[in-house]
C-alpha cells in the first residue's frame, strides 16, 4: 500500500513539474494522471535512464509529462473552439 501511495506522490510531483515547464495550471488529479501517463510514455520512448524514484526514471518521466500536458492542453483548446 505504501508503494502505491509513494507512486502517486511522485507521479503528482512529476506532473506538477511538467505543468510548470509548460506554464499550464492543472489540478492535483490531473497532475497525478499526467505524471503517471507521462512516466510510462517517457520510459517507453526514451528508456529508463537517470535517477529513479518509485520505480520511475525521473528525466524521461518529466519529458513524457511535458508531452502529455502539451497534447492534453492542445486537445482541450481544440475542443473548446
Amino acid at each position: 500500500m505504501m508503494s502505491f501511495i509513494w507512486t502517486l506522490i511522485i507521479g503528482a510531483i512529476i506532473g506538477a513539474i511538467g505543468g510548470a515547464i509548460t506554464s499550464t495550471s492543472m489540478g492535483w488529479i490531473a497532475n497525478i494522471a499526467a505524471g503517471l501517463v507521462g512516466s510510462w510514455l517517457g520510459e517507453k520512448l526514451l528508456g529508463s535512464w537517470g535517477p529513479h524514484m518509485a520505480d520511475m526514471a525521473i528525466f524521461p518521466s518529466i519529458i513524457g509529462a511535458v508531452v502529455v500536458v502539451v497534447v492534453v492542453s492542445w486537445l482541450m483548446t481544440k475542443m473548446s473552439n
